[in-house]
């Protein structure tokens, strides 16, 4: 080890042991305290893309979603499209279903909103919706008189507890009427109630295939094919070998489907994420100039009698810099271990969100980011006081 880092060495241990301890523990606290910070927001946006992502593909879409060609309303053929994909290797099951706008009665209370039609027998392969039924059942292929709706749509008894317009109550066994576009008008027993915390899917209703094909005269037809792969997060590679086997439709992947809806709110947790990582490192950053700045105004005289022996400013800037270091490196164990109970105590108990019970998730590389992140500022905050004593004149630093 080189002469003169070991003399820093020294002074800063020298340091450290005659400093003020409460002070040293204090600022510790503080710098565990603003990584806590720092650390904590990322996990938690982390963790609501999580949510999100994870009802998008298990809840709406899938993993890839098929659309009409270009000028068509609907997938013609679905039949022998959906045996085609189903053949491709990594595809575990497609499923076909009709969207159209409905108008939904009861009582006295109209509300119009989204219809959905599905084979449930080939939608549980796709889609976990069936496990979201809070009340009653879900549906089955036989079921042409029921119909499945969201606790939004339902709403309550009492309409100022609705976030949105609602039927007022609707509950299982209760009949409600359907008005379809092309002026067909049905009714229909609720058989279940979903709730699957998605504003979107929450305001919606669902029947059989079976059903809307009786309504509208479609037959073999779907507003959209959803498909369920092996794995989620190469949808990009399923999308160019459904392609290579022939699939003409235009394929979306999840992301591209619900990037509308999710990406708008995911913007506004990086902007307020980014925002908070910059308070955070200013924080850290004035705390240790504040500590150093204290620091070295006590010993102005001593450094003044370390110059005058010989002892250069770099060993003396070096000094402060490893007692910096030091600081924050306790700091981050502290840290550390204050963000690993919060997180065991929030996956535990997560914190409940309109999107439903969202648990924070540690981003291994984005923890690393955000050390060395406050690491640098601590140096950059504890050069500047130590710098400027450093290059004070001896003969001033000597009057005080």
């Amino acid at each position: 080890m080189p002469s003169p880092l070991r003399v820093s060495m020294l002074l800063a241990l020298r340091g450290l042991e005659r400093g003020n301890k409460f002070t040293l523990c204090l600022t510790v606290l503080i710098m565990g305290l603003v990584l806590v910070m720092l650390l904590f927001q990322p996990s938690l946006m982390t963790g609501f893309i999580k949510v999100e992502h994870d009802q998008i593909t298990n809840l709406m879409y899938g993993n890839l979603v098929l659309e009409p060609k270009e000028h068509q309303l609907y997938i013609k053929n679905v039949s022998i499209l959906t045996e085609k994909i189903n053949r491709i290797p990594g595809v575990i099951a497609s499923s076909p279903r009709y969207v159209t706008a409905v108008t939904i009665t009861y009582q006295n209370t109209s509300v119009a909103e989204t219809l959905t039609s599905v084979t449930p027998s080939t939608e549980n392969q796709v889609l976990t919706l069936s496990s979201q039924i809070i009340s009653g059942n879900y549906l089955t292929d036989g079921d042409n008189d029921q119909i499945v709706i969201g606790t939004l749509l339902a709403g309550h008894k009492d309409t100022t507890l609705d976030l949105v317009k609602s039927l007022g109550g609707v509950e299982v066994g209760d009949s409600v009427e359907v008005t379809f576009s092309n002026g067909v008008v049905r009714t229909y027993h609720v058989k279940g109630i979903f709730e699957t915390h998605s504003m979107m899917l929450d305001q919606t209703a669902y029947i059989t295939n079976s059903e809307m094909e009786a309504v509208t005269g479609l037959s073999d037809e779907a507003s959209l094919v959803l498909v369920k792969t092996s794995s989620t997060g190469n949808e990009d590679a399923f999308r160019t070998t459904m392609m290579q086997y022939g699939i003409q439709e235009p394929i979306k992947t999840w992301v591209q489907e619900g990037e509308g809806f999710v990406w708008e709110v995911i913007a506004s947790f990086e902007q307020i994420n980014s925002i908070m990582i910059v308070f955070s490192l200013i924080i850290g950053a004035i705390v240790v100039f504040i500590v150093t700045f204290i620091n070295t105004i006590n010993k102005r005289k001593q450094i003044a009698i370390l110059k005058a022996i010989g002892i250069t400013k770099e060993v003396i800037i070096t000094s402060f810099l490893i007692q910096v270091i030091c600081i924050c490196l306790a700091g981050i164990l502290i840290g550390l271990v204050l963000f690993e109970i919060i997180i065991y105590y929030l996956t535990i108990n997560p914190i409940q969100f309109p999107i439903g019970a969202v648990p924070p998730v540690v981003d291994l590389e984005w923890t690393v980011k955000n050390i060395i992140a406050l690491i640098l500022v601590s140096l950059v905050g504890g050069f500047i006081p130590a710098w400027k004593i450093a290059n004070e004149e001896i003969t001033d630093a000597m009057r005080g």
